[in-house]
């Protein structure tokens, strides 16, 4: 405002906002805007601020996705963003006098759209493929890579093929899945590992990760499977809100028809030898399973709740479980005992590996600790891996090897995989 003091231009929305960026000519201020306070997973909106007016304009309501980082084309008529897209990472363009929105390039993992000369410079990667530089034009065509940074490297690797597929899960609704076949399948079934996402509002698509890759598995002669159950993103707003209060319910039906269709469209995948494993909201989803089937012939939670209730009182995110609980544990207490894995021990047997790190503050250790405790309780065989220098995830690289390690050393003596 010239005075050098900030001004806050946004003070009317309560809720999150990011990603501000200029127009080229400096007259307007382009920003990610979420509506409802306190909730993570809100639809993000593109918003436009005029500076001179202070009036803003919101340009994609219409659109149901949620933007990401933004960039403005160099005659500020066109804004980029990506987003997660039908299972994949996508690259849009929303025209700043219209708001309309098109896709450009919608495959692999695609993000960081910036304008170079007369093309559109970015970065992509696929579950094949870690990230190179490509270019495309304006328009989205002729997209293609000008980096080769990791080509020498995965020239030398057998990777799993993988393919999409579609299924009627929960409420009807189409539900979304990758299958992906062993590194160097030649015939015969192979054992299954069920791979469980985070978040819960999250995607596991055509992306290259490098702690829960599904590759690592295909490699090890697994064929991987893993679903975008509700509560996932990029299917719509509406997909995303339905695992709000409903965390055992939707995504649960969803994970498990999602693999009886899998194993029905594949068969070279053998569900007498399934695996399962997931972090996060997905090792809370794994000691649900503990409770509700017997169908898995090992699991891995990695930083999982087995509490909910108790959880709330030991993370430093208070307002997640708020949001997705409906309120306090003494506020809610029915939100907190809907879905919870505790009061289900009593049906668990499936042999368990249990990860957790030691500066988790998220999923505090003593969930992990509770977890162990239980199935040592009960005689389930289980075993404990600790990483006290780690957080909600494992980042060293020491300690990452020793992760893969433990946890394909664990599926492999269960499933029986030779």
């Amino acid at each position: 405002d010239g005075t050098g003091k900030p001004v806050d231009v946004t003070a009317d929305n309560k809720a999150y906002e990011y990603s501000p960026v200029f127009s080229p000519d400096g007259t307007q201020l382009a920003f990610a805007m979420m509506t409802r306070p306190g909730y993570e997973a809100d639809r993000v909106r593109v918003a436009l601020l005029d500076l001179a007016s202070k009036k803003r304009r919101v340009l994609t309501e219409a659109w149901d996705r949620s933007a990401g980082g933004l960039s403005f084309s160099n005659d500020g008529k066109t804004l980029w963003t990506s987003t997660d897209h039908l299972g994949h990472h996508a690259i849009f363009a929303v025209d700043v006098t219209t708001g309309s929105v098109k896709a450009l390039v919608d495959k692999g993992t695609n993000q960081g759209a910036v304008q170079a000369g007369d093309r559109i410079l970015f970065q992509k990667d696929t579950l094949t493929s870690p990230a190179e530089l490509w270019t495309m034009r304006l328009d989205g065509g002729d997209a293609r890579p000008i980096t080769k940074l990791n080509s020498e490297r995965t020239a030398k690797i057998a990777w799993g093929t993988y393919e999409q597929f579609t299924f009627k899960g929960a409420k009807g609704d189409t539900v979304s899945g990758f299958a992906m076949k062993p590194a160097g399948y030649q015939s015969g079934k192979v054992p299954v590992a069920f791979l469980i996402h985070g978040g819960p509002q999250g995607s596991f698509g055509d992306h290259f990760h490098y702690r829960w890759n599904p590759e690592v598995f295909a490699g090890r002669g697994y064929g991987v499977v893993f679903i975008d159950f509700h509560g996932s993103t990029g299917y719509g707003q509406a997909f995303t809100d339905a695992i709000n209060g409903e965390w055992g319910g939707a995504p649960y039906e969803d994970l498990m028809t999602g693999l009886d269709e899998a194993l029905k469209k594949y068969p070279w995948l053998d569900g007498t030898r399934a695996v399962a494993l997931g972090a996060s909201y997905g090792g809370y989803m794994i000691n649900w399973i503990n409770g509700h089937t017997d169908r898995f012939k090992a699991l891995v939670c990695h930083d999982g709740n087995i509490d909910e209730q108790m959880a709330y009182f030991d993370t430093e995110e208070l307002w997640f479980p708020e949001w997705e609980h409906g309120g306090t544990p003494w506020d809610k207490p029915e939100g907190y005992a809907k879905h919870n894995p505790v009061d289900f021990v009593k049906n668990w047997k499936t042999p368990t590996l249990v990860i957790h790190g030691g500066n988790d503050f998220r999923v505090v250790e003593t969930q992990g600790l509770g977890t162990f405790t239980a199935l040592q309780r009960k005689g389930v065989p289980s075993r404990l891996l600790h990483f006290p220098d780690e957080n909600h995830w494992v980042l060293k690289p020491q300690n990452s090897k020793r992760w893969h390690d433990e946890v394909l050393g664990w599926l492999d003596r269960w499933s029986g995989r030779k």
